[in-house]
């Protein structure tokens, strides 16, 4: 993570040697002579009978005395070394106990091709940080099926129930949240569980819930770079336990409605959520109620439920950084217990000490400045697809590390760009397929834009450039996509000639070859024009800051 990063593995308390704690006989020494006490007088003169001044005598007398305590300081020094050691060693195994309380699994098991580029440092060279959220419905305990119900489902694969992309800007002066809803609808990439090695292949529309039980979270993260495609440095899991657990260890967390609420209907449907109007500390399965109930929220969509889990989480990390237990050693000791216990995270945080460098630098964000937002999205049945415009609108500030609460000061530094590969071969020899893609939801397609564009190419010396007239897309913004990256300085050489900006230029694998579409930003004419900059964030995006205390609105029809 440049500058930044999560520190690596530091292997616990270091227990030091007896010597290191001062177990050293010079201590006890002065010039290499004994140390004496005070009232023993000086050493006998040489020949004395050792009777004046305290002489050494074979009876034991003055000499005697500092050779016991000699002994004594000795043994002094030994008994503390080994309550040292041996409270070092404790703590070191405690470490240990903490460690293992973490469960861990893979951080990306879709193909490594597909991954998203990693995230450029700053001209400062510090590099911004996204973790992966996730909440899982697992029902693979007692507990977690107490919690979840659906005894039908017990011991089966879970659900990604909630994802949210937290990223922290380089300079760590803002943080970014996006929520995805769990009904959305979009690619799975193919991917393989690391412990069964079983192949999930590739889906072209499913829930974005269903990643998870295609092997794990690792499947999770792979989609949501193949949906964003920001690079996602880290995940944490929470199941249902996990939650309730936490909420505990904090001391509840506060939240509000508007008025009184029960999430439940007369079928038996809803979280049984019961809270008075106004603001309620929830802990335990109230927590978990919170952040489940659909039925009782606005107008009980999922998106309701996401609003609310955003006023959860916000309010947990204002509890969080206000509350004493984190000056209290014993109940600090039992939140360590309890998040370690709760969490599974990826192999490269899986430590104490990673968690804990990660923690200090989410510290460094003020509460007013971490921005709550959900992907625009557009009903599609009774599911959701991201918004065309507003939903990649989003993740482009994030990936360009864009603060959405709009305060990003002007005079920062521009991040320095990448040098651009180097073309496989000449112009001439670089095979191009360009798509029209000027569709959009309220206007129908340019007609001819591929072949118009194609030709424009064919004359700048592209002349393996060829349109593909059989597919009509909808891109916001012209685009140009390769699949591996021998040939990205093809790709950046065609961006280059038209004009294009270099953030245009995308791996892709669901091209081929280097593939060229021309969005509903080019709809005329063979001189591209960028439009200008929006880097506002889009209004369908439900922004909540993250000091806010607002209160959840209540459907009347589940009041009380």
């Amino acid at each position: 993570m440049g500058q930044s990063s999560v520190r690596g593995e530091g292997a616990g308390p270091r227990v030091r040697r007896a010597g290191e704690l001062g177990w050293d006989d010079s201590l006890y020494e002065q010039n290499g002579d004994d140390v004496r006490d005070a009232d023993a007088g000086p050493p006998s003169e040489p020949g004395g009978d050792g009777r004046d001044g305290g002489g050494a005598g074979h009876g034991g007398g003055a000499e005697e005395r500092p050779r016991r305590r000699r002994r004594a300081l000795r043994w002094s020094a030994t008994v503390l070394a080994v309550v040292i050691l041996g409270t070092a060693g404790a703590g070191y195994l405690y470490y240990q106990h903490l460690n293992d309380n973490l469960k861990k699994d893979d951080l990306n098991i879709g193909d490594a091709k597909d991954r998203a580029a990693q995230s450029k440092p700053n001209a400062a060279g510090q590099t911004p940080l996204n973790i992966l959220l996730i909440g899982s419905d697992a029902r693979d305990s007692a507990e977690n099926q107490k919690l979840g119900g659906a005894r039908d489902t017990f011991g089966g694969p879970p659900n990604a129930d909630v994802q949210m992309l937290v990223h922290v800007s380089a300079d760590r002066t803002n943080m970014s949240v996006v929520s995805v809803p769990r009904d959305t609808l979009l690619q799975i990439p193919k991917c393989t569980d690391p412990k069964t090695g079983r192949v999930y292949h590739a889906s072209t529309q499913a829930m974005a819930n269903d990643s998870l039980r295609r092997g794990g979270p690792g499947c999770t993260v792979a989609t949501w770079e193949k949906l964003t495609d920001i690079h996602i440095d880290h995940f944490m899991m929470v199941d249902f336990a996990g939650v309730v657990s936490m909420a505990d260890a904090i001391g509840g967390v506060p939240v509000c409605v508007d008025r009184n609420i029960y999430s439940h209907t007369s079928s038996g449907h809803g979280s049984g959520l019961k809270l008075n109007a106004g603001t309620t500390y929830v802990k335990g399965e109230q927590a978990l109620q919170w952040l489940r109930t659909r039925y009782g929220f606005e107008d009980g969509s999922d998106i309701a439920r996401t609003k609310a889990q955003h006023q959860y989480m916000s309010s947990m990390v204002r509890q969080l950084r206000a509350n004493a237990t984190l000056s209290n050693p014993d109940k600090l000791r039992k939140l360590a217990e309890t998040a370690t216990a709760a969490l599974t995270v990826d192999t490269e945080l899986g430590t104490v000490a990673k968690l804990y460098d990660l923690s200090t630098e989410l510290k460094k964000v003020p509460t007013d400045r971490i921005t709550m937002t959900t992907m625009p999205y557009v009903y599609s049945g009774e599911r959701v697809l991201p918004k065309q415009g507003d939903a990649e609108q989003l993740f482009r500030l994030v990936r360009a590390d864009i603060a959405l609460d709009g305060k990003d000061t002007t005079n920062k530094k521009p991040t320095p760009q990448a040098t651009a590969a180097a073309p496989t071969d000449s112009d001439d020899k670089i095979a191009v397929q360009v798509q029209n893609g000027t569709r959009t939801s309220t206007l129908a397609p340019a007609s001819g834009r591929a072949g118009t564009v194609a030709q424009f190419l064919v004359g700048k010396g592209f002349t393996e450039a060829r349109a593909d007239s059989s597919t009509v897309l909808s891109e916001d913004r012209t685009v140009i996509r390769y699949p591996s990256a021998d040939l990205k300085g093809d790709a950046e050489r065609v961006a280059k000639a038209l004009g294009l900006p270099a953030g245009s230029v995308r791996k892709s694998t669901d091209v081929s070859g280097v593939t060229l579409v021309v969005g509903a930003d080019w709809r005329s004419g063979t001189d591209y024009k960028a439009p200008k900059q929006d880097n506002a964030t889009p209004t369908t995006a439900n922004v909540l800051n993250g000091a806010d205390k607002k209160c959840m609105q209540v459907d009347p029809s589940f009041t009380w």
